[in-house]
């Protein structure tokens, strides 16, 4: 009896010893391919004229903010006036915005009249993304060339690539994860609307971002993206120039 407990248990020690192995080779081996198949993304830093520091990350050869434009003054020195009441938002005036629910790391939510303002809005050195610049973003990400041309919801997962990840940045609706896997950091800024008020839902669900470009076939209109917290995809649209909107940056060439 006793011969039979001793051999039973060698043996189960032998069985948990081997298992371990196994665990352990394969366990490391696919962290090992895991490790091997992410990114490097390759950053720097810009400055702008308030003396804000951005964090940059390198997307598809070109140098983007990895933050959300937060500037008071043009380019040239001028001020870019806040217009915090409905009455003044409505008018149209170049101007920002700061959304009430927002952080100071969602940056602030610009109208299109102060993104194409001859002041210049955007770092010297850089420019406010086009429309090409957000299409070859995308490219970049893995959107297929078919997806890129279409309006309203494209692609498949970029916007997961895109979003910062984190339940601080995006709020969680499974299966839809933001992976950040691009360093691009899209935060969910919301936007304002052309009346004053502030889009709902706001911070963790929504993102807006003005591109530099009109609407060729209707200049009263620019093109834009959005990000939404429930699905994986990226929203490509033309609206009324009046909207406040984030906004990012690219290097010039």
């Amino acid at each position: 009896m006793r011969n039979s407990i001793r051999f039973f248990q060698q043996h189960s020690s032998l069985r948990f010893l081997a298992f371990l192995v196994l665990y352990l080779f394969f366990g490391l081996s696919a962290c090992k391919d895991d490790d091997e198949a992410t990114p490097v993304v390759e950053t720097g830093t810009m400055i702008d004229v308030d003396g804000n520091i951005y964090k940059t990350v390198l997307i598809g050869g070109k140098w983007w903010m990895a933050e959300n434009l937060k500037v008071k003054h043009y380019r040239d020195g001028q001020d870019v006036n806040e217009l915090a009441d409905v009455t003044s938002w409505s008018q149209g005036n170049p101007g920002y915005s700061v959304h009430p629910d927002a952080t100071t790391a969602m940056g602030y939510l610009y109208n299109w009249a102060a993104v194409s303002n001859a002041a210049g809005l955007a770092p010297d050195g850089w420019h406010i993304a086009t429309d090409d610049d957000w299409k070859q973003l995308e490219s970049a990400v893995g959107m297929e060339s078919s997806e890129i041309v279409k309006t309203g919801w494209r692609g498949s997962v970029e916007g997961n690539a895109l979003k910062a990840a984190g339940i601080d940045n995006w709020n969680r609706f499974d299966p839809v994860w933001a992976t950040n896997s691009s360093g691009f950091s899209a935060l969910s800024g919301s936007c304002r609307l052309f009346d004053g008020k502030f889009g709902f839902p706001s911070r963790l669900y929504t993102g807006f971002w003005w591109t530099a470009s009109e609407n060729s076939s209707d200049n009263s209109k620019a093109w834009y993206r959005y990000l939404d917290y429930k699905t994986s995809e990226v929203f490509r649209q033309y609206v009324q120039k009046e909207y406040g909107m984030s906004v990012r940056c690219v290097k010039n060439n």
